[in-house]
């Protein structure tokens, strides 16, 4: 499968700019998992004010990110076409690595269980190879 775009991946996801948090899905098997990435840059707002003069991206919107992935991967199955992917929980969450500026964010997330419109999927996100973040994630589809 080719990678989504960013105007591809919106046609999936409602997130729009500034909470969009990744730039391309690497890889995706619908329902199932996705692969995605985001280039960090100087220009995030964020970095301003998280910390002047160290800038380090906060850990949850690394832990947003991910899940934006995972919405990426159960919206895309027709049957959730359309919908929104909420929040249920963040379970089991460590933060391995500082994340920073120049850094390209691998943001893997793989559905583990799923009833209807709830599920819960496994994430990570690293860099250069390295873990940043594991957690679990329980979404909600509304």
């Amino acid at each position: 499968m080719s990678v989504l775009t960013t105007k591809e991946i919106m046609e999936i996801i409602p997130h729009r700019q500034p909470m969009l948090l990744i730039d391309t899905v690497e890889e995706l098997e619908p329902g199932v998992r996705a692969v995605g990435k985001k280039c960090v840059s100087y220009n995030e707002p964020y970095f301003v004010g998280h910390f002047p003069g160290e800038p380090v991206m906060p850990g949850v919107l690394i832990v947003e990110a991910l899940a934006q992935v995972g919405a990426v991967a159960i919206l895309s199955c027709e049957e959730f076409r359309g919908k929104t992917a909420y929040f249920g929980a963040i379970n089991s969450a460590k933060f391995k690595k500082k994340v920073v500026p120049g850094d390209v964010l691998i943001l893997e997330t793989e559905m583990i269980k799923q009833k209807g419109p709830i599920g819960i999927a496994k994430a990570k996100a690293t860099v250069d190879g390295k873990t940043a973040v594991v957690a679990e994630l329980t979404f909600a589809i509304g």
